[in-house]
């Protein structure tokens, strides 16, 4: 199983270290700036000693390198800076994965592709569309960090483990993402049986603007550790074809109501990818929001399109 990672910033080359100490033991770093993909393979390599390990991690500024990759994913393209919206990354990612979607279909055209890079959904549609590849074979991994920030802060506000919790997010990547308070469980109790509706629209305002607030705090980069766990959660799943229900961005042709769009739901992630799109039973205003979310994506891709 070969593992390529375009991208040796912060999530690229954490991505690779959480994948090597799971035990993928073949993952190739790729980053175009001379040395840094090198020198961080180099350093991942240096822990094995100390974690009592075994694995084979090479980094290289020579694209050629993913050639026959099983999976690979895309890291690459500018962080978001404080106050930026993803959709003002969109012209600059886009241009960065317009050449890498056009290396992948020529070096590795068998392989599943996972898409990190921001804005989530557009860059995802960007890459499928590019590569031309299967729709299965092209994901985003964007809502599975947004439910693991809406689980930790209701662990915080609960004090109980977030193991007990079991949270849905859905919709897009972002601002405009929808958390869903009337589906997320605590040890298969309904959320709303442990905090008001007052306390939950606090809870659900904090994850949508919890990747914003990480960002200005750091100041000069974004968030890293959760999305490069994310990232390799989500690598796992299909290299080791779990069949797991993980909420990732998927290309629906119909699903939800919506057509020719990429965007958040759960999936039944396996081997060949996305195997399933779980259709959620949404009421009346879980669905109007996911059609304003959806809409707000759909915009952006027509702008999109004059960059295929």
């Amino acid at each position: 199983m070969k593992i390529s990672i375009i991208g040796a910033g912060n999530v690229g080359a954490l991505s690779a270290m959480r994948l090597a100490e799971i035990g993928f033991d073949n993952i190739t770093l790729i980053d175009i700036a001379k040395g840094i993909a090198y020198g961080k393979a180099m350093d991942i390599e240096d822990t094995q000693a100390l974690l009592k390990m075994n694995y084979h991690l090479r980094g290289s500024e020579d694209i050629n390198q993913i050639r026959d990759s099983d999976i690979i994913l895309i890291t690459a393209g500018f962080a978001r800076k404080p106050g930026m919206t993803r959709e003002e990354l969109l012209a600059k990612n886009a241009q960065i994965l317009k050449g890498i979607s056009a290396e992948i279909k020529k070096l590795s055209s068998e392989a599943i592709i996972v898409v990190v890079t921001n804005p989530l959904d557009l860059m995802t549609y960007f890459v499928l569309k590019s590569t031309g590849f299967a729709t299965q074979r092209v994901i985003g991994m964007g809502i599975s960090l947004d439910a693991a920030r809406f689980a930790n802060l209701i662990s915080k506000e609960l004090n109980i483990p977030v193991n007990d919790i079991e949270p849905y997010v859905i919709g897009s990547h972002g601002e405009g993402m929808l958390p869903l308070a009337r589906l997320t469980k605590i040890k298969g109790v309904e959320l709303e049986e442990f905090m008001d509706d007052k306390k939950i629209e606090s809870l659900i305002r904090k994850t949508i603007n919890r990747g914003a607030e990480i960002v200005a705090a750091l100041g000069s980069t974004s968030a890293y550790f959760a999305p490069s766990a994310a990232a390799a959660n989500l690598v796992k799943a299909i290299a080791k074809d779990e069949k797991r229900v993980i909420g990732v961005c998927a290309y629906l042709s119909g699903e939800y109501g919506l057509k020719d769009i990429c965007i958040g739901v759960p999936c039944r992630i396996g081997r060949n990818g996305i195997e399933k799109i779980i259709e959620l039973e949404l009421n009346t205003q879980e669905k109007e929001s996911l059609q304003k979310s959806a809409q707000s994506v759909s915009q952006n891709i027509k702008l999109l399109k004059s960059l295929f």
